[in-house]
């Protein structure tokens, strides 16, 4: 009797397998010669040549929909099973609107205009601006962008970074080492991907270094190739960072620079980098910028108020 091994990587064996490994019992059903023996991340299959190389192809069309999707199901495995080729089971449903498919099949979407505009504008170029106020969603839209172009294989890393300014606050007293100490400014980065990539994979992606995290200093000297990159708070910048972030772009690499010049904590006198770039480059062909408004916002209701209630002050002090 022959004997297949198919080892788990970066896939949560609980989820692929299902609640008392339900997802195993319909295999069974459906590969009634093979004995299946499921443990921990492997699964054992022994039976007939030709049957273990029809149950090793469609495990492999399985593996491939989880890793899309983060999600599996009764009918995503009858769909798998009884499908003559890979085609046949995909479906386009949402493909045109959906970035990512994300944690236990969340569907993450461009959801206002400029969102979609910032969507379009990040196919078209290789260097996208997305400017405007905080819950626009420009941070989060860039993420998933980042998190596609990973799993579609059109860039083998993404790096987040972000200026480590203290706005207001003093680094220096912080408890812990320089990752405990910087880690709340990457917060937001960490949050987004959450929502995208499941807990064990997004780990194992950030210890194999195909995520980076990192503030601004450590991109000196770099060059990212084959990379999506996403500097956010870019409007917390100097001249100096801003221009040697732009300078380290590399082959075949993405660029998405997102800020809100509205809220600079940069001390008085030094001009924030990133109002400086909107300027310097904005009739360079190939770099898109994208503006976000209260419209965008996503978040609580309040939100939008509050946005608005504070431009109506800022514009009487203008």
């Amino acid at each position: 009797m022959n004997e297949l091994i198919i080892e788990l990587t970066d896939i949560n064996p609980r989820e692929f397998f299902g609640l008392q490994n339900s997802n195993i019992q319909l295999l069974k059903k459906h590969f009634p010669k093979l004995k299946i023996v499921a443990r921990g991340s492997k699964m054992q299959v022994y039976g007939d040549e030709d049957m273990l190389e029809e149950f090793d192809k469609r495990m492999n069309m399985l593996i491939e929909h989880f890793a899309k999707y983060n999600h599996i199901d009764e009918n995503v495995i009858e769909r798998v099973l009884t499908s003559q080729s890979k085609a046949d089971y995909e479906t386009s449903a949402n493909s045109g609107e959906t970035l990512v498919h994300g944690v236990g099949g969340k569907l993450i979407k461009a959801q206002t205009a400029n969102q979609r505009k910032l969507v379009e504008s990040c196919n078209k170029n290789d260097m996208v601006f997305a400017i405007g106020p905080a819950g626009t969603g420009k941070t989060y839209t860039g993420v998933a962008l980042a998190v596609r172009a990973l799993k579609e294989k059109q860039v083998r890393r993404i790096i987040l970074t972000r200026p480590a300014v203290e706005a207001g606050e003093n680094l220096g007293f912080l408890p812990g080492d320089l990752k405990e100490k910087l880690d709340p400014y990457m917060q937001p980065l960490y949050d987004a991907l959450r929502d995208m990539i499941p807990n064990e994979k997004l780990e194992s992606f950030i210890e194999k270094g195909v995520i980076q995290i990192a503030p601004m200093a450590f991109m000196r000297g770099r060059t990212l190739d084959n990379a999506f990159v996403i500097l956010d708070e870019a409007q917390n910048t100097t001249h100096a960072q801003m221009k040697m972030f732009l300078t380290r772009m590399g082959k075949n690499a993405k660029f998405i620079i997102t800020g809100d010049p509205g809220q600079i904590d940069l001390p008085r006198r030094i001009t924030s980098g990133l109002k400086e770039a909107l300027l310097v480059l904005k009739n360079i062909q190939g770099i898109g910028m994208i503006y976000l408004d209260d419209k965008d916002v996503i978040r609580h209701k309040l939100v939008k108020k509050v946005i608005a209630a504070y431009k109506d002050i800022e514009n009487s002090n203008g």
